[in-house]
């Protein structure tokens, strides 16, 4: 049978793994930060705050399923695999092989592959805490631009590799900015609380402005 999306969910949300307890408590965290939000943050009980709500954790639940198969110390889920075969060296591969620029195929192939378990580790943390903040709603502006240049990334290192769509990374590009330019971890998110607290003794302008810009 083929696959598809509700068997898929599913599978995913039952798969015996620690990882899958991560993630049921983050779902669970972002209900709690948006049902706290919605009763406590004026401003906050609106339909366009719950779309953005819903919108913003789907998309942070696919960075965090993203992450699943480029898991360390391998990066890979076949680490039985001879390396480059599979998981994130593999990509990295194609992107060295098919980017749309020759300077950011030189980089890949001549300073990122041969020096791969240095980068791997912040390419895995860049995207686990892009899908932590997108979830949760904190510092999503930040992040947002983030994942941002993540995707712009791919777009770019993957644009002429078979089988791949360039559009597909391009709206996610899009998408990314917009959380960043809406301030979408305002909505329902830990954002809305950093958003509209009071301002302490002795903080600065600059301390302020710093929260507005991340948030």
């Amino acid at each position: 049978m083929n696959p598809n999306p509700v068997g898929d969910v599913f599978a995913f949300l039952t798969e015996p793994s620690w990882l899958t307890l991560v993630f049921w408590l983050l779902l669970l965290a972002s209900i709690v930060i948006a049902g706290y939000a919605f009763t406590q943050v004026p401003g906050q009980q609106r339909a366009g705050h719950i779309g953005r709500w819903l919108i913003r954790f789907l998309i942070g639940a696919m960075w965090w399923q993203q992450s699943l198969w480029k898991l360390p110390p391998y990066y890979t889920d076949h680490p039985e695999r001879p390396f480059g075969e599979t998981g994130l060296a593999y990509w990295m591969g194609e992107m060295g092989k098919h980017a749309a620029i020759p300077l950011q195929a030189d980089f890949v192939n001549h300073i990122v592959l041969p020096n791969f378990y240095l980068f791997a580790p912040v390419v895995y943390a860049a995207e686990v805490l892009t899908g932590v903040s997108l979830m949760l709603g904190g510092f999503v502006r930040l992040f947002g631009i983030i994942g941002a240049l993540q995707i712009l990334n791919l777009w770019l290192g993957l644009y002429s590799a078979p089988g791949e769509w360039p559009w597909t990374y391009f709206f996610l590009l899009l998408l990314q900015v917009a959380f960043a330019l809406d301030q979408y971890g305002r909505s329902l998110g830990i954002d809305s609380f950093l958003a509209t607290r009071h301002p302490v003794r002795g903080e600065t302008g600059l301390g302020r402005r710093v929260l507005d810009a991340v948030t």
